[in-house]
């Protein structure tokens, strides 16, 4: 449905007023670089745990996942344990303290920066900044996607329009306001957030009668699975997929793992360690990160497996079979403004919009900078110019906007999976190294991050046949979407990239002398 346009121009004002305002506050704060860069290393400890949930959390997590767990079902919860175990204990215990003490000492203000200062090398320094720049445009179009898709089933406007009228308002405040204006923009988005998502739960399950009557009607429905879905292993929307078959593969190795493992090496997620005072606010952020990571993906997933059961209800079709051509990134969407009331489809719209433009802002900021700073920023004192900067998260603005118009559909959730593995094959083993080696050998770190990049491309371009599907790199080269059959096909890049990667630093750290060794150089 098209909601009351009124209601929708209001809220949204209201919104995007308040948004403004606190881009303002931050860019009158931005008085030097550390300030646009690092938000001055002072943020408060709930604005670090919210801005950093708000920033992992985005419409890819509400919009794309929710419509796989639509399509394949719960077993995605196990991605929520992954996320609160992985994303946000051990990235806050293990590596964000560590990653605070070194880069408040190296005086780092981004993951390349760091990585650069701590291995004493340029090349570590723009080879990761170039890595990021190849990779993180593909999540951010995801990420502009699910808000797009959400704007026009709600306003019944054109894709294209809602796509650029998105992107628009997010590169205002995050071209002027820098990294302080992101944090409060994110800490109050991350307060929206968790409103909307715990009234969504509490009303799915309302109008399907209940917990248990509403868990039962969906485990009832296993023999509606589609004939293709369960040919590949899927039993129901409430159990798991068979041990060993594609679905298994894909739900367990490109989902579970690539996006569970691959949080503690996001770049833009590592710099806000960099903004904490002292340790004390890490471990307070950690009482706040985890109940929120809970509500956003476990509420996520659950609606989404449970919106097959309202529309079979209601229209006598499954999820899959509701939505828009057949692209699963619109099941949510639909779902929202099929349901729900029209106060509550304005309210998510914000939602979303909140969970999107937190998201958006830390990867815009964090691939300008990548841009300016770590690759052709080298030797010109890049970090003195805000202006620069500026320029550089417009120019990735403009280049996201351009790989969203040209991805295909149901494609949230994978380019999720595909930046969040890329980064922890690259960059895990050598963060890992990085910040719990006391000699980090720089050769080490080189080959680790040549290895573990060319083995995640090599393996998406080639052999995984859902990645290998999109780039098509494989079929216009060889004729053939992959180049190994089952299983090989069906493994995601980060199980062969990251274990490669990992044993060629440990390797190379231990023939050179082991971590308390001299560092080399190389």
């Amino acid at each position: 449905m098209a909601v009351s346009t009124t209601m929708v121009v209001v809220v949204t004002a209201i919104y995007v007023v308040i948004m403004l305002i606190l881009g303002y506050i931050g860019y009158k704060k931005t008085r030097n670089t550390e300030d646009y860069l690092v938000a001055g290393r002072n943020a408060h400890p709930v604005v670090i745990a919210l801005s950093y949930g708000a920033t992992f959390i985005s419409t890819s997590a509400i919009v794309g996942f929710g419509g796989q767990a639509a399509n394949l079902g719960m077993g995605l919860i196990w991605l929520t344990v992954f996320n609160i175990g992985v994303g946000i204990l051990i990235a806050f215990v293990v590596f964000g303290k560590k990653t605070r003490e070194i880069g408040q000492r190296l005086k780092a203000i981004t993951f390349p920066d760091l990585m650069g200062k701590i291995y004493q090398s340029q090349f570590m320094q723009v080879l990761t900044g170039v890595i990021i720049l190849i990779g993180m445009p593909l999540y951010t179009a995801a990420v502009l996607i699910g808000g797009a898709q959400f704007i026009k089933e709600t306003l019944g406007i054109s894709y294209g329009i809602s796509l650029i009228g998105f992107a628009l308002i997010v590169a205002i405040y995050v071209v002027f306001g820098g990294l302080i204006a992101v944090m409060y923009t994110d800490a109050v988005q991350g307060a929206i957030m968790l409103v909307g998502m715990t009234f969504l739960l509490i009303a799915t399950y309302l109008l399907l009668g209940g917990v248990s009557v509403a868990n039962t009607a969906l485990t009832n429905m296993a023999d509606l699975v589609p004939v293709k879905l369960a040919e590949q292993g899927m039993n129901g929307w409430t159990v798991m997929p068979d041990l060993g078959s594609p679905i298994w593969y894909t739900v367990i190795t490109t989902l579970v793992l690539g996006v569970g493992i691959g949080v503690l090496a996001q770049p833009q997620l590592v710099v806000r360690f960099m903004t904490a005072k002292d340790n004390r606010s890490l471990n307070r952020a950690v009482l706040v990160g985890g109940p929120f990571i809970l509500m956003m993906t476990g509420v996520a997933f659950t609606v989404g497996a449970l919106t097959n059961v309202y529309f079979y209800q209601t229209q006598g079709k499954i999820s899959a079979q509701v939505a828009t051509a057949g692209n699963i990134d619109t099941i949510i969407p639909i779902f929202i403004n099929s349901a729900m009331p029209e106060w509550f489809v304005v309210l998510f719209m914000v939602t979303l919009l909140a969970a999107a433009m937190s998201t958006l802002s830390s990867q815009f900021h964090a691939m300008g900078t990548a841009l300016i700073c770590d690759v052709w920023g080298r030797g010109r004192e890049c970090a003195l110019s805000l202006r620069a900067n500026q320029a550089g998260v417009l120019v990735m603005i403009i280049l996201s906007v351009i790989i969203a118009f040209l991805m295909p559909g149901s494609i949230i959730a994978i380019a999720t999976a595909m930046f969040m593995g890329l980064c922890a094959s690259a960059f895990l083993p050598i963060f890992a190294v990085a910040v719990y080696c006391k000699r980090p050998d720089p050769l080490a770190a080189k080959a680790s991050l040549i290895v573990g990049a060319l083995a995640w491309f090599i393996w998406a371009f080639f052999v995984n046949t859902k990645y290998a599907a999109v780039f098509g790199l494989s079929k216009a080269l060889l004729g053939t979407v992959g180049i190994l059959g089952y299983p090989w096909s069906a493994i995601d890049p980060i199980v062969i990239a990251l274990p490669l990667s990992a044993i060629t630093i440990l390797s190379l750290q231990y023939m050179r002398g082991g971590c308390a060794a001299e560092a080399q150089t190389a």
